[in-house]
């Protein structure tokens, strides 16, 4: 069931816009900020049912979501595990940078290579190479795929080395050209997806090496992954156009970024982020021009909470834009520092301003409940990031613990004295040295949650049945025609169960 085109002219629009502006205005003129406790979406005419919704958003001008969900660069949040699975979902995660360089490179490395249609660059071996250098090289990479080309030395396809081979090999000291597959099936550059899937078909070949003319590799495709894209629940995927989960890394300013930037190209990494608690600073500015300058990659700066602070990180050539300055669960910045202010007026004016530029913006923070994603969204973000709430779920890289027969995890902000002690880029991004600490975070626990896509489930539920209510069919729409309404403490206490025994606790409350 759709919409009438009737229903939301131009006009109208227009109107919504002008009048949600007015609001915000009211309450930024009264010398107020809001956040998400503080207001509640109106509702307005629907046409449209929440599971037919569209929830495609942006990440940063050249970089797209299937759903507007992004998980954090933290030490207890984001890794591959998280990042592959959040990609998977339709969402983005972004690597931490409290990894060196090379290690941050190797886990945006894992995300890439986890699903490929088109390995344009795939991992070769020369044939004298022996069979434990190859698993020892496997190892340290991480890598989950068993199929290797092996070329000799004037880099041309000699063979192939399988799982098969691997796991009949005894001996680790024989040579990859003793125990390699000599007659390769191979394609010519050029072939696409289909094409590839019938020939490894017909050939019964889980694997399939493009080369040249010359015998030169030109590429890889391997079956499962093909056939996952062509047939499989690929389209729920955030892939780029190579078929590769998409993935993004922070970084700090000047050489910290130029170094971390180079290997992480080099991994094919879909965007990086200058993070830092205080975007509108120098040494940001500065490197955001120099990134932008020098590479052709979608480049992200914050944070930042004003609409000044947008305005320079846009004309210094941001493709997008992270709005939050204190409003996580872990972080103690406003307390500490005394600055920052309350999110869903800081994604409004950040937004306004971003806009005129074309530039997303990614709200970062403060969430706490799926219906604060629709408020964020409905004040001009393009996407939310998460970190308590996915800091709980399977894939987050946080330890276990057992508290009085509870399952948690850990959980800490990058912040804190715990991860400023042990970590240099925790250190930068609240521009301190490595003595006399002043944290801006904390170190605790949160419940487990379960698997990543169970949670996301019931994120998204709420996300769409918002739009619902409101009337929107897209994000975009939520953006434009989203209206607010700020309630008092009794409209607050009044929005949540009252007056009962909760005798079955909800997955969603």
């Amino acid at each position: 069931m759709t919409r009438s085109r009737s229903v939301l002219t131009q006009n109208l629009k227009r109107k919504l816009i002008a009048k949600r502006d007015a609001f915000f205005t009211k309450i930024s003129d009264q010398g107020i900020a809001l956040t998400y406790d503080d207001v509640r979406l109106t509702t307005g005419y629907s046409a449209i049912l929440p599971d037919n919704i569209n929830v495609e958003s942006k990440f940063s001008k050249n970089v797209g979501l299937k759903i507007p969900i992004v998980s954090a660069a933290m030490d207890t949040v984001t890794e591959a595990e998280m990042a592959i699975e959040i990609a998977k979902l339709g969402g983005i995660g972004v690597i931490h940078k409290n990894f060196s360089a090379q290690e941050q490179a190797a886990q945006v490395a894992k995300v890439k290579y986890h699903l490929n249609g088109l390995i344009e660059k795939p991992i070769c071996f020369d044939e004298n190479a022996s069979i434990g250098e190859i698993l020892a090289y496997k190892k340290e990479k991480g890598f989950a795929f068993h199929s290797f080309l092996i070329i000799d030395g004037n880099h041309c396809l000699v063979g192939i080395l399988t799982k098969n081979d691997f796991d009949f090999c005894e001996n680790h000291a024989l040579k990859a050209k003793e125990i390699m597959t000599k007659n390769v099936i191979s394609g010519n550059p050029g072939v696409g997806l289909r094409e590839a899937y019938h020939i490894m078909r017909e050939n019964r070949k889980k694997v399939l090496p493009l080369i040249d003319r010359d015998k030169r590799i030109a590429g890889l495709y391997t079956f499962s992954d093909v056939k996952r894209i062509l047939f499989g629940d690929s389209k729920t995927f955030n892939v780029d156009k190579d078929g590769r989960l998409r993935v993004a890394a922070a970084v700090g300013v000047y050489d910290d970024a130029l170094e971390r930037v180079e290997k992480l190209i080099s991994e094919k990494v879909d965007l990086v982020i200058v993070d830092t608690a205080h975007g509108d600073s120098k040494g940001v500015i500065e490197t955001l021009k120099l990134l932008k300058k020098r590479y052709d990659i979608d480049v992200m700066a914050g944070n930042i909470s004003e609409p000044e602070s947008a305005e320079r990180l846009c004309r210094a050539g941001a493709d997008g834009l992270k709005v939050g300055q204190g409003p996580g669960s872990i972080c103690t910045t406003r307390i500490i520092a005394g600055i920052g202010k309350p999110q869903v007026s800081a994604i409004y004016e950040c937004a306004k301003v971003a806009s005129k530029f074309g530039v997303p913006v990614c709200a970062d923070g403060g969430l706490k409940f799926s219906g604060d994603i629709p408020i964020a969204i409905g004040a001009g973000a393009h996407s939310v990031m998460m970190g308590n709430m996915l800091a709980g779920t399977k894939e987050s890289p946080g330890e276990f613990r057992f508290h009085q027969g509870v399952q948690y995890k850990v959980y800490r902000g990058m912040g804190s004295l715990g991860a400023m002690e042990s970590n240099k880029g925790s250190r930068e991004r609240y521009n301190q040295g490595k003595n006399d600490l002043v944290p801006e975070g904390m170190e605790g626990m949160v419940p487990y949650k379960g698997p990543l896509r169970e949670v996301f489930y019931q994120y998204l539920g709420g996300l769409r049945r918002g739009m619902g209510y409101v009337g929107a069919e897209n994000i975009e729409e939520l953006r434009m025609i989203a209206q607010f309404v700020r309630i008092t403490e009794a409209g607050k206490a009044e929005s949540h169960p009252h007056n009962i025994m909760i005798t079955r606790e909800a997955p969603n409350y």
